[in-house]
């Protein structure tokens, strides 16, 4: 690298900055727009893109969740009380346990999220065709949920289009990253409509498989996808997001086997979307200046005089 004292150039003047060159714009995968902080951006426009499960998150109500996190502390009590007594003894032992116990919900959540992430790596090395992480094919656990998946391509003639594709709609200023589109015959049989329909897909393992593991929630995900405008490729080109049937397949993934799911994510689940976007916009932005401080009786003439 030439340097300025190599060259003999003179040094910038004192007060005076040299002006940095304009950074090149970005090429290749660097065209994608990346997740940080609950936003993507894009890089070639520097626009910011609100990012669809934080959305959800934001404005979509869990009131499951509750009873779940109850009822799941209530089971770890039980579990553990002759070691929750004994450390209701001590002061410092009984905040540990304390501290263990109302932590409960993160434990498993943090347990299925990881359940959840090595589902979704599973799915992703098939469509593209690599090779599965050591760690995952070394996995005992993870065995079952591969070998479901498996048949499930096998038996709904499962033909993958994207993966972990980045979507985005630029008129409503929101971005996320969809699952995976396919197209099957057997599918398109069931919901009785052309065999090449392009159909949204999503992988749930929550649950049990013959119980709820699947919420009307994913539907306003798909919703969001389904109706964005842009897409991007894996090389970074961005194309016109491609037309998407109005129902959805979610993959109930589960050790003892899986369930294809559909969902409905058309215009109307769209429009609850956006309702759903304006209640987290009023929670992040406008919910924060609603509540004034407490009003004070104003003090009367005689008062001050007294």
């Amino acid at each position: 690298m030439t340097t300025t004292a190599q060259t003999g150039a003179s040094a910038p003047a004192a007060g005076r900055s040299r002006k940095k060159a304009p950074a090149p714009a970005p090429t290749g995968p660097d065209r994608i727009p990346q997740p940080s902080q609950g936003w993507y951006r894009d890089p070639l426009t520097n626009e910011k893109l609100r990012r669809v499960t934080t959305i959800l998150n934001g404005g979509y109500p869990k009131p499951e969740l509750v009873f779940w996190s109850a009822n799941l502390t209530a089971q770890d009590a039980f579990a553990t009380l002759p070691r929750l007594v004994a450390a209701s003894l001590h002061p410092a032992e009984k905040e540990e346990a304390y501290d263990w116990l109302r932590k409960g919900h993160i434990r498993k959540k943090e347990e299925r999220g990881d359940i959840g992430t090595a589902a979704h790596t599973l799915v992703e090395s098939h469509v593209l065709g690599t090779p599965l992480p050591e760690e995952l094919l070394n996995d005992e656990d993870m065995a079952p949920y591969l070998d479901n998946f498996l048949r499930f391509v096998a038996d709904w003639e499962v033909e993958f289009e994207a993966s972990e594709m980045t979507v985005g709609n630029f008129a409503h200023g929101y971005a996320g990253k969809l699952d995976y589109l396919f197209r099957s015959r057997p599918i398109a049989a069931a919901l009785k409509v052309p065999p090449k329909t392009l159909f949204l897909g999503d992988t749930k393992t929550g649950g049990e498989l013959d119980e709820k593991g699947v919420y009307p929630e994913a539907g306003l995900q798909m919703s969001a996808y389904r109706r964005a405008e842009v897409c991007w490729l894996r090389d970074g080109t961005r194309l016109p997001m491609p037309e998407i049937h109005d129902v959805g397949i979610v993959l109930h993934l589960r050790p003892e086997g899986y369930r294809p799911m559909p969902l409905k994510c058309g215009d109307d689940v769209f429009d609850a979307f956006l309702h759903v976007w304006q209640v987290a916009e009023f929670k992040r932005v406008l919910a924060k200046s609603v509540v004034g401080e407490a009003l004070t009786l104003p003090v009367t003439t005689e008062e001050r005089a007294a």
